[in-house]
């Protein structure tokens, strides 16, 4: 595994991979494992380039990302998989995001679970996915639901306050 940090207006990310792709994404005041700092691949550097454009309010999607997804469980990749489809501004809930799987009502916390492991914030955006309410709940990532309203709000997504 390697590791490369890169600045962006939000402040210093970090990427982790290996030969099969993409195993890490770090937010700012997120960690990656201690590694070496490598030189990126091209994919890579390109990846790095469209992180800087989305969190300096160029939005990209990151579908063709090559993720190692098995690093993470079936169920896990098959909530991953359906948030990537959600577009930045965009909200779903939980309960909406596990209705889009076909799984049973009751199922929110399972998917909210999934997302709190995601390996990827940012590129699979569990920052998208908010309560059944509107409210900002479940951000994982550094900084929490602060961080989640900031990439929302750059997003241009409809937030609700109290």
């Amino acid at each position: 595994m390697q590791r490369h940090r890169f600045s962006t207006a939000f402040g210093d990310c970090a990427v982790a991979w290996d030969q099969r792709g993409l195993l890490g994404f770090s937010l700012p005041g997120g960690d990656l494992p201690e590694l070496a700092e490598a030189l990126p691949p091209p994919w890579l550097t390109a990846l790095v380039e469209a992180v800087q454009r989305h969190l300096g309010g160029d939005f990209q999607t990151f579908a063709e990302v090559p993720y190692v997804f098995s690093t993470v469980t079936d169920f896990e990749r098959r909530v991953y998989v359906a948030a990537l489809a959600i577009v930045p501004g965009v909200t779903r809930s939980y309960g909406e995001l596990a209705t889009t799987l076909g799984l049973p009502a009751g199922s929110a916390r399972a998917v909210a679970a999934a997302l709190g492991a995601n390996p990827w914030p940012l590129l699979v955006p569990c920052h998208r996915i908010v309560g059944a309410d509107g409210c900002m709940t479940g951000f994982s990532g550094p900084g929490g639901i602060r961080t989640k309203t900031r990439l929302l709000a750059l997003e241009g997504a409809l937030l609700l306050s109290e």
